[in-house]
């Protein structure tokens, strides 16, 4: 990873934007393309966009994945991340400083309502932030989290807000850990206004675990779909010299995931893709992406798609222009094209 910045700790957004007065359309937006970087505001993302021009967007909804667990005398956190194709849930351990690390195989949790879960066996070798976990719960999972869960929180946003807060105008299937939350801004008037000039939208959907920037981790493997129409649409688009921009780092690591021969294809499963120096993005063209944190391995993901040239001016834009960070911070658009 080549950009570099400090960030900070003023400009970590610590409340939906609405709380400052603001609709979710009025944060910022940061675009950076190879003719220079524009501050505008994200209504205004039509006028960087082109007819032609496909965003993909992530139909992932957010879980209310966190909740309180009994351990011994005691009270701690704990996130749900990922449900794996055996019923098996990756979780992880909280305390209020982060995550704890002092898990061990067989051990046994009580949850709210009469759940429990035993934590199975580190989820990758050799780590103990992430355990693969069986859950003990009267019907699904993602039925019960509706029902005792909150969504989760870290540490630079003081107090709870509504799972509402969480979720974007795409969310359809309930599945991600934490909000794709680079579609926060769009909103049905702006969808519409885009619509109209003739930008075209496809859904994908990649559920999210998750975040990792304690350990500084790479992205492990997500549950992902790319339909056969997507598929076609971003085919057909980039025969027409429009652009493929991806909304979200999750609509780039599942149209990537996809690319058989070139072009992308219908697909679903795992990715356990990093887009990187050795793995550069061949399909899109750039991407609407929150701001992410100088440790976070999503800048990877940024400069595989514009180059690190432009990822590096556009940070550093932000900083000077006090953009905010985080889920309920502003918004970049970056063009390689």
């Amino acid at each position: 990873m080549t950009t570099r910045f400090s960030l900070p700790d003023d400009l970590l957004a610590t409340a939906p934007p609405e709380a400052r007065g603001l609709a979710r359309d009025e944060v910022r937006l940061l675009t950076a393309s190879p003719e220079g970087v524009r501050h505008s505001t994200f209504h205004d993302l039509g006028e960087f966009l082109n007819p032609g021009d496909l965003l993909v967007v992530n139909t992932s909804g957010t879980l209310p994945a966190a909740v309180d667990a009994t351990r011994g005398d005691h009270v701690v956190g704990l996130h749900f991340s990922t449900e794996l194709d055996d019923g098996t849930w990756v979780v992880e351990l909280r305390a209020p400083g982060g995550p704890l690390l002092d898990g061990h195989e067989g051990e046994h949790l009580t949850l709210p309502a009469g759940a429990a879960l035993t934590l199975l066996s580190p989820h990758v070798a050799g780590q103990q932030r992430l355990w693969r976990a069986r859950v003990d719960v009267e019907g699904s999972v993602t039925r019960y989290l509706t029902l005792v869960g909150r969504p989760i929180r870290y540490g630079y946003v003081p107090r709870a807000w509504p799972l509402t807060d969480y979720q974007t105008a795409f969310a359809l299937e309930p599945g991600s850990a934490e909000m794709p939350s680079a579609a926060r801004p769009f909103t049905p008037e702006l969808v519409t206004q885009l619509v109209a000039k003739g930008v075209l939208f496809a859904p994908i959907l990649l559920h999210t675990g998750v975040s990792s920037p304690e350990a500084g981790e790479p992205p492990y493997a997500e549950r992902f779909r790319v339909p056969a129409t997507t598929a076609a649409l971003v085919n057909w688009v980039r025969s027409q010299g429009g652009r493929i921009v991806a909304v979200g780092t999750t609509a780039v690591r599942a149209l990537e995931s996809a690319v058989e021969n070139g072009e992308v294809t219908a697909a679903s499963g795992w990715t356990s893709l990093v887009l990187g120096p050795d793995h550069p993005a061949r399909i899109v063209d750039g991407l609407v992406t929150g701001l992410h944190t100088p440790e976070a391995s999503h800048l990877l993901l940024l400069e595989a798609v514009v180059g690190p040239d432009l990822v590096q001016r556009a940070y550093d834009a932000a900083v000077e222009r006090r953009y905010l960070w985080h889920e309920f911070g502003d918004v970049s658009l970056l063009l390689s094209r």
